[in-house]
C-alpha cells in the first residue's frame, strides 16, 4: 500500500474507521450520507481500509429500492490490546479486542511501593500468561495501556513525584513495556481510566462525567462532552490531596495535613478502625484485630454494615469530607454525572447517602437539578476497559494512525510515539 499522501486525506480515513467503528454506519451509502464525500471518494478510501485489513466486507444489506449495499464491518479481531489497572496493593491485567472488549483478566496482590521494577515485572509475567492462555502472539499485539494510582505526565508516560509510589518518580515505564512487548505503549492516571472506561464502555455514560475512586487514596477522572479532561501536564482531577480540613493534624503520604485522602480514604478508614479496635470502643473490629493483626478498609465496611456503631459513624463522617469536596466541584465544574468507584465506594447506601446528601445541601440548587449520583458499573474491569480505549483512541488519532496504516498494524511498531 502507498504511503498516505496528505494530512486531509488521512483525516478521512479515521473519519471513515470512526464511523464504522462506532456503528454509525455500516455501507459506501451511508458513509457518503455522513461525510458528504462522493461515491469514487468513498470507494477510494474504503478500498484502502479494505486493503489494510482494517475492514471487511459482510452480507448484502436489504434493498431499500436501489441497489443493495453490501455492510462494512471493522475487524475487532485483527489484533489485541495488552492493559493492566495498577492500585496501591494490587493490580489487574487483561488483554482486550479492538473495541475494547475484555477478553481475559487477572488480578493480583502487590504493593505499589515496592517500586518498578518489582511490579513491573509482576505485570509483565500476568500478562505473558494471558497471551498464553490466548493464545496471542507477538505479531497480534497492537498496543499497551497502563493506570497507575498517582500523577502521570500524559506526553511521556512518567510518573511524577506519586505520593504513595517510593522509587517510581520519573520511571520510563513507557519505554520499559515497549520494549517488552515491542508495541506502542501508553501511561494514565488509573482513575482517567476508569472514567474513560465509564465513558466509552458498554452503555457508555455521556455529557460531563466525574468518577471519584475510593480506595486507599482518593482521585478523580473528568470528562468534558465525553472526552477526558487530562490537564495542561496530565494531572487534572488529584483532589485527594485538596485540603478540607485547617484543624487536621493528620499527616497524609503527600507530607501536607488537612488533605481529602488522609481523613477519609481508604487507608484513612483503616488506621481509624485499628483505633477503634485497640481502644474496645468497637468489639466488632477489635475481634478482626485480635484474629488478624490488622484492620483494612474492607473490615470497617463491613462492620458498619452488620451495624456497628461506631464504624458508621466513621464512614458517615469520611462521607460528609467527600461530599463536602464533590458539592465544591459541583459547583465549579458542574458535571452532568458523578460515578463512585473503589472498594470503599461499596460501603453501603448509608455511605452513598451520606454523599449524596452533603452534596445537594452544599450546591447550589441548579448544578443539581439534574445531576445523577450512583456507584460506577463497570466494577473492576472499568479499568482496562479505560486503558484500552486509551490506546485505541491514540492509535487511530490523526496523529499516530498515518505512521502505521501503509503496513496495516501497528504492531512491532514500539517507536510510534518517537518524535
Amino acid at each position: 500500500m502507498e504511503p498516505v499522501p496528505n494530512a486531509e486525506l488521512l483525516e478521512s480515513y479515521t473519519r471513515l474507521l470512526e464511523l464504522v467503528r462506532a456503528g454509525e454506519a455500516d455501507t459506501r451509502p451511508a458513509l457518503s450520507e455522513r461525510t458528504g464525500l462522493g461515491r469514487t471518494a468513498i470507494t477510494q478510501r474504503v478500498t484502502t481500509l479494505l486493503d489494510a485489513g482494517l475492514l471487511e466486507e459482510g452480507e448484502l444489506n436489504p434493498s431499500t429500492g436501489g441497489r443493495q449495499a453490501r455492510a462494512l464491518r471493522f475487524r475487532r479481531d485483527a489484533g489485541r490490546v495488552l492493559t493492566a489497572e495498577l492500585g496501591a496493593t494490587g493490580f489487574t491485567a487483561g488483554i482486550t479486542d479492538l473495541m475494547g472488549a475484555v477478553l481475559a483478566a487477572r488480578y493480583r496482590e502487590c504493593d505499589i511501593a515496592q517500586g518498578p521494577d518489582v511490579v513491573l515485572a509482576e505485570v509483565e509475567s500476568t500478562l505473558d500468561e494471558l497471551c498464553g492462555k490466548l493464545d496471542v502472539p507477538a505479531g497480534e499485539v497492537w498496543g499497551v495501556g497502563l493506570g497507575l494510582p498517582g500523577p502521570v505526565e500524559f506526553a511521556t508516560g512518567r510518573p511524577c513525584e506519586p505520593p504513595i509510589m517510593p522509587g517510581w518518580n520519573d520511571y520510563g515505564v513507557r519505554d520499559r513495556l515497549a520494549t517488552r512487548f515491542d508495541a506502542p505503549v501508553w501511561v494514565d492516571n488509573e482513575v482517567n481510566l476508569l472514567c474513560l472506561g465509564e465513558l466509552r464502555g458498554p452503555g457508555g455514560t455521556n455529557g460531563d462525567l466525574l468518577y471519584l475512586k475510593i480506595g486507599t487514596g482518593i482521585g478523580a477522572g473528568i470528562s468534558n462532552a465525553g472526552r477526558l479532561h487530562r490537564g495542561a501536564q496530565g494531572c487534572a482531577g488529584d483532589i485527594g490531596h485538596a485540603g478540607v480540613s485547617d484543624e487536621s493534624t493528620v499527616v497524609c503520604r503527600c507530607g501536607k495535613t488537612g488533605c481529602l485522602e488522609a481523613l477519609a480514604g481508604g487507608a484513612a478508614l483503616a488506621r481509624d478502625g485499628e483505633e477503634l479496635a485497640r481502644t474496645g470502643q468497637s468489639p466488632a473490629l477489635a475481634a478482626v484485630l485480635a484474629e488478624h493483626g490488622r484492620i483494612t478498609a474492607v473490615d470497617l465496611t463491613a462492620a458498619a454494615r452488620a451495624g456497628d456503631h461506631q464504624a458508621v459513624q466513621l464512614l458517615v463522617r469520611a462521607g460528609r469530607h467527600i461530599g463536602s469536596m464533590l458539592a465544591t466541584m459541583v459547583n465549579f465544574y458542574n458535571p452532568s454525572t458523578i460515578l463512585l468507584g473503589g472498594q470503599v465506594a461499596d460501603a453501603g447506601d448509608l455511605f452513598l447517602a451520606t454523599i449524596r446528601e452533603t452534596i445537594y445541601r452544599r450546591s447550589l440548587p441548579l448544578s443539581t437539578r439534574e445531576l445523577r449520583i450512583d456507584r460506577a458499573r463497570l466494577g473492576d474491569e472499568g479499568g482496562l476497559v479505560g486503558a484500552a480505549y486509551m490506546v485505541l483512541d491514540e492509535l487511530f488519532s490523526a496523529r499516530h494512525f498515518g505512521r502505521w496504516l501503509p503496513s496495516g498494524s501497528p504492531a512491532g511498531r514500539a517507536d510510534l510515539l518517537a518524535s
